[in-house]
């Protein structure tokens, strides 16, 4: 669970340290006052793009750290190995994001720096943030497919892999086909310009490197007839009256010095006589080098001839030897396969049409299973509405087939295998009897998309393992029962998961275990958010501002109470 945040120069919000427990958290306070601030504080530590304007005016950059105490058999952990993060799983894990005001953003997760992606990675699987862009995607056909998939991970996953590894395949082949099958007069005008540029590479016998030794051959060939003379006079200064002859004349004269003052002269003598046995050795190797210099002009134009050829070839092929030698395989490869182009395209549709055989039998096992999955959920759903104050309400999560005038016919249809098979689906709902099931788009309120929200995340919380839940503001368009019912429906997840929610409403607050009031406060000509843990009274007196607005009397004070006193009584009763 998180048990710690702390928010520095994050929008309005100067500096907030907040502590957190288990169970079910509301935060509270005037429309305007920064509630969703802590929301945006957790989805940029949980991975969330940031950017330079969400710094406080006049501040360098904002900072965020939060601490969460989690089981030792959480899946974070075996996340963060994967990741190369070392993390004692008895300790508390502590995630910290900064963002500068050039908008650059810095992550540490346990001290360790990580980009991005890897922080999301992870804080995917400590925080499910629910919020009204939501309310959108639950709108939208296309993401009910991921929902039902998601519901039925357990039997649906395993037959969606195995029938991706098929399309992959397939994807693969089909191209292959395709190319190979409308190219044909292109195939055959490169077949020729291949096997011509085959000829043109083959004559040359390139070997690898070659380009490199030729070009130093070249530099010692051309500079033969310098290196010579440079040689020659090195080793003729070495060698003559002024090189070995004047050092042997100087040891010799030491020597006369070391007949009668050996303890002296000794050292200076050993290190003379050492200098002039290392540049004898060094006028030997001169001697040596300058017998084995080559003159040889005409090697010198058989290398320039070379290495202008390999010019040639490399403005056509490569940047270098090596590089003409790998095109010179692949056009070989390709040359091979336009020139058994008939043999190749049986082949390929053989193989096409086994795998495309083997990918709809495949597909209408993970349709049959996703239809299984499709009544489960919506019977859950139901269920679950049931309890949001909308038990009449009929559900359906519709499972049609991809038809397309342009695909695989199929049963007597024309289908379009994608990536996640041949479905799509649709939720449906009638939330009167006696109403058609229409889509979720044509007829959901705001009220109804909120519960709808809420019984989906209470289905998948059973299936997750993620500890934290936000919602802002869920019970958005309801009132009355319908608003007793949410704030049930939340108090009962958080005894599986940690819960947070942004409310305006009393009777979702009254069932909190803990209230949190987010006020703005002017100081000067500078206004700052800030977020207080309320003790009973202070939720007495918050609860009766959200019944009666500014005015808070005697009346609205004994109104919260009661709340409060028939909350904790429903609580104690689940």
């Amino acid at each position: 669970m998180l048990v710690h945040l702390s928010i520095r120069n994050l929008a309005v919000v100067e500096a907030v340290d907040v502590k957190f427990y288990r169970g079910f958290h509301v935060l509270t306070g005037e429309t305007g006052a920064g509630k969703s601030i802590v929301i945006d504080a957790l989805s940029l530590i949980a991975g969330g793009r940031g950017t330079a304007d969400l710094i406080r005016y006049g501040c360098e950059k904002a900072e965020m750290e939060a601490s969460f105490d989690l089981p030792e058999g959480h899946s974070v952990w075996m996340t963060l190995d994967g990741l190369g993060i070392s993390a004692d799983h008895k300790e508390s894990l502590i995630i910290r994001r900064e963002i500068s005001h050039q908008g650059k953003s810095i992550a540490r997760i346990n001290g360790q720096l990580v980009n991005l992606s890897m922080l999301r990675e992870v804080g995917e699987e400590l925080i499910n943030l629910h919020g009204q862009h939501e309310h959108q995607n639950l709108l939208r056909p296309e993401r009910h497919l991921g929902l039902l998939d998601a519901f039925g991970a357990g039997e649906i996953a395993a037959l969606k892999s195995k029938y991706q590894e098929t399309y992959a395949s397939f994807v693969k082949v089909d191209k292959e086909w395709n190319e190979l099958r409308h190219n044909s007069q292109q195939a055959l005008q490169m077949l020729d310009l291949y096997r011509f540029q085959l000829d043109e590479i083959a004559a040359a016998g390139l070997k690898a490197g070659e380009d490199e030794f030729l070009s130093e051959e070249k530099v010692k060939l051309s500079h033969s007839e310098k290196t010579m003379e440079s040689i020659s006079e090195a080793y003729n200064l070495l060698y003559g009256s002024e090189g070995l002859a004047a050092i042997a004349k100087a040891v010799s004269r030491l020597q006369d010095v070391a007949s009668y003052d050996s303890n002296g002269i000794n050292p200076l003598l050993e290190q003379l006589q050492s200098a002039y046995y290392q540049l004898e050795d060094a006028s030997f190797g001169l001697r040596d080098y300058r017998e084995n210099i080559e003159f040889n002009p005409a090697r010198l134009e058989e290398v320039e001839d070379r290495l202008d050829l390999i010019s040639t070839l490399r403005r056509k092929y490569g940047d270098n030897v090596e590089g003409i030698l790998n095109y010179y395989d692949k056009i070989s490869r390709e040359t091979e396969t336009l020139e058994n182009k008939d043999e190749l395209l049986d082949k390929l549709e053989a193989r096409r049409s086994d795998l495309l055989n083997r990918l709809l039998k495949e597909a209408i096992e993970l349709s049959a299973t996703r239809q299984k999955h499709a009544e489960e959920l919506a019977l859950q759903i139901e269920s679950e509405l049931k309890d949001l104050q909308m038990g009449r309400t009929s559900l359906q999560v519709k499972i049609s087939w991809n038809e397309d005038p342009n695909g695989v016919e199929w049963q007597g249809k024309r289908v379009k295998p994608t990536k996640h098979g041949i479905d799509s689906a649709e939720f449906l709902i009638s939330p009167n009897p006696g109403e058609p099931l229409r889509p979720l788009s044509k007829i959901a309120s705001g009220g109804e998309l909120s519960r709808m929200m809420l019984a989906l995340k209470s289905i998948f919380a059973q299936h997750d393992d993620v500890p934290v839940l936000i919602f802002d503001e869920v019970d958005t368009g309801v009132s009355g029962r319908a608003a007793q019912s949410i704030a049930e429906k939340l108090y009962r997840l958080s005894q599986t998961c940690q819960v947070f929610s942004i409310s305006h409403l009393p009777q979702v607050a009254c069932m909190a275990d803990r209230q949190y009031l987010i006020e703005k406060v002017v100081e000067g000509d500078r206004t700052r958010t800030s977020v207080e843990a309320l003790s009973e009274d202070g939720r007495v007196h918050e609860l009766a501002r959200m019944l009666g607005g500014v005015e808070i009397t005697e009346k609205t004070l004994h109104h919260a109470q009661e709340m409060l006193k028939l909350a904790q009584a429903q609580k104690d009763s689940f």
